[in-house]
């Protein structure tokens, strides 16, 4: 299934959102790491070049976590799915609340595509934020309760049966300058694998 044409056919078409034109087996998903927004260039994306500068973060987080990849196929291979909260690239340095709500039924369809999933990560406040929109649409309350990352990285949250994993944004350069976030994401990532391998 290409994600792309799903979401088109149930969303409608738009030519500012970017969507992962990718295509995948949507019920041998076990996981999704939502990060929080699109790159300017839809080269530096993870299903964009080889070399893309989000895979250039992706690839030592999951080395660091102990699972070998080389590129974004060999994590769908694992049964692990990576997607944007936000489809537009931000136009400033903080993303909007409208940006967030715009691509927001978007979102929402990619994790109704996966019907197995055991994991969400959540990786960043934006992927937080959008979320808990998603889940507070439904349920009338927040998924993961508005307070830091770092205090929410020993409890255990869950929706619906699927683990809820707030971690932190696994692009931009930062990333690999801040050696705790940088651990802690791995660490995440870790337990994201340990969890979907279980049964």
């Amino acid at each position: 299934m290409n994600i792309k044409s799903q979401l088109q056919q149930l969303c409608g078409d738009t030519e500012f959102l970017r969507l992962n034109d990718v295509n995948i087996e949507p019920e041998k998903i076990r996981a999704i790491l939502i990060n929080e927004v699109v790159p300017v260039d839809s080269d530096d994306d993870f299903y964009g070049k080889s070399d893309s500068a989000y895979m250039s973060t992706t690839i030592p987080l999951f080395r660091k976590a102990g699972i070998e990849v080389s590129g974004i196929q060999d994590i769908l291979n694992l049964n692990i799915y990576i997607t944007n909260a936000v489809k537009t690239p931000k136009s400033e340095y903080t993303v909007s609340k409208d940006s967030i709500e715009e691509s927001l039924p978007y979102l929402e369809k990619e994790l109704d595509l996966l019907p197995n999933l055991q994991v969400v990560m959540l990786m960043g406040d934006v992927a937080k934020k959008a979320f808990n929109m998603i889940i507070k649409k439904a349920t009338g309350k927040n998924a993961v309760p508005s307070i830091s990352t770092y205090k929410l990285r020993n409890t255990e949250i869950f929706h619906k049966g699927i683990r809820i994993i707030p971690s932190y944004i696994m692009t931009g350069q930062n990333i690999l300058i801040e050696k705790s976030k940088f651990q802690m994401a791995s660490e995440d990532i870790a337990l994201m694998y340990r969890l979907i391998n279980e049964s």
